[in-house]
């Protein structure tokens, strides 16, 4: 009964917006956003009562400006409002920053576009997926954004080549991830490099989880990425405050390293995709905690983090609804005990075309890290609407 009266007080909120596109024939500038909205329900384990997190929240209150001058420079700028608060306080959501893109493309080198300013990393497949067109409210605990940042400020390379089949990316950045927005980077100094490449076939591929253009032909992507950072402190000097994220392994003093490989299908409103990352950490100091107590010999001066999510989706262009089904793994340190397995269940129903969804999103934990984040809860319900403008 409570999730059927907060869905219906969610639905009776919906407002209604219309895109809005400016140009004087060179300059092209379209204006739009997001709205969104859920309540929130977990399933506490027994002698657990805090209840905090049943709640209703407002997501996403989005702004997106895109502009383009003639064939010569693009640019965008994303704040969401509903997180500005939360950024202010000092702690940043790295999957619902309050600012979220502000960049400038300059693409007057033949096959070559240089991206200066914040945006998203060129890591991770799900990164580039824009989050308002999932049937989910959460993205994967692996690819959220506390195990490896997901937006930065530096500079990016890309190239496209064969009809934009293949993409390839290059960059550098402060490596503090949302957290270099606040000013200096770390006392080390150094950069954070990154890469990807990504190959389609048979044509190009949109970063898109979901087939809502019904494909009539087999399409599949492929992608590699790595990147790495020496953040190694100096002594009696630290790393800024909130920049190691949850679990403490997204920034470290010492050295970091990720690989990630990624594949997505999509045919006939089917569509599947498969991620995994693994990262190899090297703290500076013996003593860390990272290292959890274990001898030198044991851990031979490296903890390992990772994991891997696996996705189905099918696309009802009849019913108006996606289903999708979700697997995922996260060992935080594999010195530890435990690692995160959760399963996931999501439907959307939409009202006029993806523009505007009803979303539910069920999780199901079936295993945990206990020794390093134990679990108050063991299934969570989320249900709420969403409408982009």
């Amino acid at each position: 009964m409570k999730v059927v009266l907060t869905f219906f007080l969610l639905l009776t909120t919906l407002v209604s917006y219309t895109q809005i596109s400016f140009t004087n024939g060179e300059h092209n500038l379209q204006i739009s956003g997001s709205l969104s909205s859920y309540y929130n329900h977990r399933f506490l384990k027994s002698g657990e009562f805090d209840q905090k997190k049943n709640r209703f929240r407002l997501r996403d209150a989005q702004v997106q400006i895109e502009g383009k001058y003639k064939n010569s420079i693009e640019y965008e700028f994303q704040v969401d409002f509903a997180d500005l608060a939360s950024a202010n306080s000092g702690t940043i959501d790295p999957e619902n920053p309050g600012l979220m893109d502000a960049y400038i493309v300059f693409k007057q080198i033949p096959f070559l576009d240089v991206k200066v300013g914040y945006g998203k990393t060129p890591y991770s497949r799900s990164s580039f997926v824009p989050f308002m067109f999932s049937p989910y409210w959460q993205r994967a605990e692996l690819v959220r954004g506390d195990v490896f940042s997901r937006r930065d400020i530096g500079l990016t390379l890309s190239s496209f080549f064969w009809k934009q089949r293949i993409n390839v990316y290059a960059g550098a950045y402060t490596g503090l991830g949302e957290i270099g927005l606040k000013g200096d980077n770390d006392a080390s100094g150094n950069p954070e490099v990154i890469g990807r490449i990504d190959l389609a076939y048979p044509s190009r591929y949109r970063y898109r989880d979901i087939d809502t253009k019904i494909t009539p032909i087999p399409m599949f992507a492929l992608g590699f990425n790595g990147r790495y950072t020496d953040k190694t402190q100096p002594q009696v000097t630290f790393l800024p405050i909130y920049s190691s994220g949850e679990y403490l392994i997204k920034l470290i003093d010492g050295k970091k390293s990720g690989i990630g490989a990624d594949f997505t299908f999509q045919y006939m409103g089917f569509s599947a995709q498969f991620e995994i990352h693994q990262m190899i950490i090297k703290p500076s100091r013996m003593n860390s905690f990272l290292f959890q107590g274990t001898s030198p010999e044991f851990n031979e001066g490296y903890v390992r983090a990772g994991g891997y999510y696996t996705q189905f989706n099918y696309f009802s262009k009849s019913l108006r609804t996606i289903f999708s089904i979700r697997y995922e793994t996260l060992n935080i340190n594999d010195l530890a005990n435990g690692e995160l397995q959760r399963f996931c269940a999501a439907l959307a129903y939409q009202f006029k075309n993806i523009n505007a969804m009803v979303k539910a999103q069920y999780f199901l934990n079936l295993n945990e890290e206990t020794q390093i984040n134990p679990l108050k809860w063991n299934e969570q319900i989320r249900i709420g609407i969403q409408y982009i403008f």
